[in-house]
């Protein structure tokens, strides 16, 4: 283990970029200087949060203190997955093989897609009327 006190990671989905930092401590998560239960209604975005620090088990170790913008809730909470991963790499880099196994470390690729000119919206064509 390295010897600094925070440990850094950027996670990207969609249009979110969330700027992960892990600190020792009892395992609170801060979302936007605000609780987890707080700031994300559904159980299963907390859940989505927490699965990189519960597949390395250091649930308990950190604390992870995030600035996270664009997109939605679903899209910030699979980038605060991929910043945490990323920056328990930083804290060990033995996490990487279990971390790459579970596919925390990969960058969702998929973006919403442009529209076209003479469409309504990427693929929605105007309605066809024969009269």
């Amino acid at each position: 283990m390295a010897k600094t006190e925070k440990y850094y990671g950027t996670g990207r989905r969609k249009k979110s970029i969330a700027r992960v930092y892990l600190v020792p401590g009892k395992g609170n998560v801060t979302i936007n200087k605000r609780d987890m239960d707080d700031y994300f209604g559904l159980e299963t975005l907390k859940v989505i949060v927490r699965q990189p620090l519960v597949a390395t088990e250091n649930v308990e170790k950190f604390d992870v203190i995030v600035n996270v913008h664009g997109g939605g809730y679903t899209g910030q909470a699979g980038a605060i997955r991929h910043g945490i991963a990323r920056a328990l790499l930083q804290v060990d880099a033995d996490f990487r093989p279990v971390l790459k196994k579970a596919g925390y470390l990969t960058r969702d690729p998929r973006m919403k897609e442009r529209k076209k000119y003479g469409l309504k919206a990427a693929r929605r064509a105007p309605q066809f009327s024969k009269r």
